[in-house]
């Protein structure tokens, strides 16, 4: 046992490093996307799952691998999950079709379920409860790090060594991290013989699956309403399936979820946190990225450069968090942390003002940055410390489908904010432009209807790829062309300023939450 408490520090060190590459394939394909499309002349919609088809069947295997993980072995799933990773990534750098990168993505979705879930179930039993709260802030850390430093590293290896490297450079990185982990990973618990909950997995798998796909299904296609049948079918099957799941759990002697874990509060409040802070927070930075690059002229590069803002702290801070999560409670700290991302949101909402310029968001980044890095950890450590030993495993699960599904859910819902106020400030501009001295009406009512169906189809995130655009030439002898500038982008500023009202919403509810619902910490009960 002592020896195994010698290697924790490397234990952290190799899931970190996988943490990092599974959390990094998220968000380093945004950048790579132009190239892959002329690579294979994809549309947009084919496009679009690149992205999607990771990110829906990561979030549909966090459950299952969790469960497996308690099951086989944490560490035996685990590397399994490094090495469905690797074959994943070496498959998609490979690849010679669109659907083929699409399907690809898919598998290396299982991969990173497994390396990120039981990442943290193994960083919890590693260490012992005084010590848990800084491993815990330095695994926040490095994730947090790896979302905001992907566009980075992504444009980086993009600009060098084409799309394909973003992909092929898991390999070594991967192997590496399998063969420090054999070598030094152990289980600190005995597994017991228990039968698989086979209903209980599939129902869990279709609940996520479902709910995903429906706010995937609503993210691609801006014009389908909440009642479209597309829609509300798939939730419609994750609400069945989560009833499904409940009646199973309650009535199989070995259940894959132990539905006792939301009896505390604290893991309940620790969940919601997670939900809004996903939702708020790593939601919202899609939508600054679309700022800083359509509309302010950054490159991917250079965005992701801004971006470290928000990120560096994470590194100077989250260690440091587990820490002071010990003296002032987990509670306290989630609260302020999302308080914090308040003030930063409210903050770029009340600068944010055209022409964009950086110093309109530095200060609100800066916030921002110290509400990402506060959070996780202590997040992490009420849910871990909330439950039983034996249900760490099925905890981390949990956990990360809140997350997951929060983001999913901030990505689309703050995407309809940012469209409804872009839609209506653009109408209301049209209309005073459309009030212009005789001498330019016949001008401007021949091109009128097409400017404005032109403006609506590109929608809120063209930004100022649509004046550059073919059809936009035909339209820049008028008069009036280059004052539609301006009024595209106060109507960014308006959807923005709507999008930024959300967020600031959902992180006050998170805030409450964590106040009313969390409780003192606590060790793991079997501790």
């Amino acid at each position: 046992m002592n020896e195994k408490h010698n290697h924790k520090w490397v234990v952290l060190m190799t899931v970190c490093l996988a943490v990092f590459m599974g959390m990094l394939d998220i968000t380093i394909v945004n950048v790579a996307l132009p190239e892959i499309q002329k690579s294979f002349s994809s549309n947009f919609t084919t496009l679009q799952w690149v992205l999607n088809a990771y990110t829906l069947v990561y979030a549909m295997m966090l459950l299952p691998v969790s469960k497996l993980g308690d099951r086989f072995g944490k560490k035996l799933v685990f590397l399994i999950g490094l090495l469905i990773f690797i074959t994943g990534s070496l498959a998609s750098g490979m690849a010679q079709s669109d659907t083929l990168l699409n399907f690809f993505r898919g598998f290396q979705g299982i991969g990173g379920a497994a390396m990120m879930s039981l990442s943290l179930s193994i960083v919890t039993l590693s260490f012992p409860s005084k010590q848990r709260g800084l491993a815990l802030g330095i695994w926040s850390s490095v994730t947090g790090l790896a979302v905001s430093i992907g566009p980075l590293i992504g444009g980086a290896l993009v600009d060098a060594f084409g799309w394909r490297s973003i992909f092929l450079i898991n390999i070594p990185v991967g192997i590496f991290a399998i063969i420090m982990g054999m070598l030094f990973i152990h289980d600190t618990e005995e597994r017991r013989p228990e039968k698989l909950d086979i209903f209980g997995m599939i129902f869990s798998t279709v609940m996520v699956f479902s709910m995903i796909l429906a706010l995937i299904q609503k993210e691609m296609h801006s014009s389908y309403a909440w009642t479209n049948y597309h829609i509300v079918l798939l939730f419609a099957l994750a609400i069945v399936t989560l009833v499904a799941l409940i009646i199973t759990e309650l009535k199989v002697k070995e259940p894959m979820i132990n539905l006792s874990i939301f009896n505390s509060s604290s893991f309940v409040g620790a969940n919601i946190a997670a939900f809004t802070m996903g939702a708020g927070i790593y939601g919202g930075f899609t939508y600054l990225s679309i700022l800083m690059q359509n509309y302010m002229g950054y490159s991917a590069f250079d965005t992701g450069l801004k971006l470290l803002w928000i990120s560096a702290f994470t590194l100077i801070l989250g260690p440091l968090t587990g820490l002071l999560s010990g003296r002032i409670g987990n509670r306290w700290l989630i609260s302020i942390a999302l308080l914090f991302g308040v003030t930063g949101v409210l903050t770029i909402q009340h600068l944010l003002d055209v022409p964009f310029r950086w110093h309109d968001l530095f200060a609100g980044f800066i916030l921002l940055g110290i509400s990402n890095a506060l959070i996780n950890p202590p997040i992490s450590n009420t849910a871990m410390g909330s439950v039983k030993k034996s249900d760490v495993g099925m905890a981390s699960g949990v956990l990360n489908v809140f997350r997951q599904v929060g983001i999913s859910f901030g990505v689309v819902v703050l995407g309809i904010s940012v469209t409804n106020g872009y839609n209506t400030k653009l109408n209301e501009g049209l209309s005073h432009l459309s009030q212009v001295p005789p001498v330019l009406s016949n001008h401007l009512s021949a091109a009128h209807g097409e400017i404005v169906s032109m403006l609506h189809k590109a929608g809120p995130f063209a930004g100022q790829q649509i004046f550059a655009s073919h059809q936009a030439r035909a339209y820049r002898k008028l008069p009036i062309f280059h004052q539609l500038h301006d009024v595209v982008f106060q109507a960014f500023q308006s959807g923005m300023t709507r999008a930024c009202s959300v967020m600031a919403i959902l992180l006050i509810i998170g805030a409450l939450s964590s106040l009313v619902l969390i409780r003192r910490s606590v060790k793991n009960s079997d501790e």
